[in-house]
């Protein structure tokens, strides 16, 4: 008996052969995505957008992934004017509340518009059972580009330094 001689009263049923699996053998290793979220509190949306980039990618989703990198990129040309204008502006206490909100602001947007999909859909297609990748590796490289970040912060305040005392003292 078909599904065409089933009895037409009854509710309808699926075939299973058009059910699409879902299982944990067809997940791909993911980063946790509410654990990127939470680091992105000590290492910025760019950190938290990176890792969901490379989830999106492994999940098959470009256009997910080219929208993470935007905010990738937008976290990093935020960090850095406002990294210029407070070296421009050293002793402004309002700058220093100014990036302080924006870059709250910046974190809350890029979760609630970004972030928390891809947590949601791992949670819905994979639960809690999926193959995690480490998180060695990328906790490295961002405790190295925070590193980098203040010694080129470090020099570039130097060389402005030392080329403010150069003017002063010709004066």
């Amino acid at each position: 008996m078909s599904l065409d001689d089933a009895n037409p009263y009854a509710p309808p049923a699926t075939r299973v052969d058009d059910v699409v699996a879902t299982s944990v053998d067809s997940a791909p290793p993911l980063w946790n995505p509410n654990a990127a979220a939470c680091w992105s509190l000590l290492f910025s949306p760019a950190f938290g957008a990176w890792l969901h980039m490379k989830n999106w990618q492994a999940l098959g989703e470009p256009q997910k992934a080219a929208d993470a990198k935007v905010w990738v990129l937008a976290s990093i040309a935020l960090i850095a004017v406002l990294s210029l204008a407070s070296g421009l502006m050293p002793d402004s206490k309002a700058l220093d509340a100014v990036s302080r909100s924006f870059g709250l602001v910046l974190l809350v947007a890029w979760y609630v518009s970004s972030g928390r999909a891809q947590t949601r859909l791992v949670t819905e297609r994979f639960g809690k059972a999926y193959p995690r990748k480490g998180w060695g590796r990328p906790l490295l490289i961002a405790v190295g580009m925070v590193i980098a970040f203040f010694l080129v912060v470090f020099v570039v305040a130097f060389i402005v330094g030392m080329a403010g005392a150069g003017v002063s003292g010709q004066a």
